[in-house]
């Protein structure tokens, strides 16, 4: 039997904890923009962090 794309989203969405921290990036040609949201999905930071396409850029993120 095949899943179906939205059941495997939903049971992706289902496992999420209070443990666990949301981040969505943006994805961008020279500048990515990130932001970090709590297992409810309530925004943690004020603002945006921005980053450049680069692994100095990543490493920003990761810190």
């Amino acid at each position: 039997m095949k899943i179906k794309q939205s059941d495997a989203q939903n049971q992706r969405i289902e496992r999420i904890t209070t443990s666990h921290l949301v981040v969505g990036v943006d994805m961008a040609k020279e500048t990515h923009v990130a932001q970090a949201t709590n297992f409810r999905g309530i925004v943690l930071l004020k603002r945006h962090l921005s980053f450049s396409n680069s692994i100095e850029g990543f490493e920003k993120l990761n810190r």
